[in-house]
């Protein structure tokens, strides 16, 4: 296995494109880990605060409509 140090010297020795797609690569490999950390803790329970957070907020009015934000942006 490369250590850490190896592999940025070898991305420095990349073609531009090359690390652009790499880039994109390890975006999207980043992003379907976070999914999968996401529903492992809905799953698990862990969001459940988070939830009743947002509902009791939304019960009280205490929440904008999504055009209101865009339309004062």
């Amino acid at each position: 296995m490369s250590t850490v140090q190896e592999i940025e010297s070898a991305i420095e020795q990349l073609p531009s494109t090359e690390k652009w797609q790499l880039i994109h690569r390890l975006h999207d490999v980043l992003w379907k880990e976070w999914d999968k950390q996401i529903e492992s803790d809905d799953a698990a329970g862990r969001l459940d605060h988070l939830i009743q957070e947002v509902e009791a907020d939304i019960a009280v009015g205490r929440v904008k409509s999504l055009d209101e934000i865009i339309d004062h942006s």
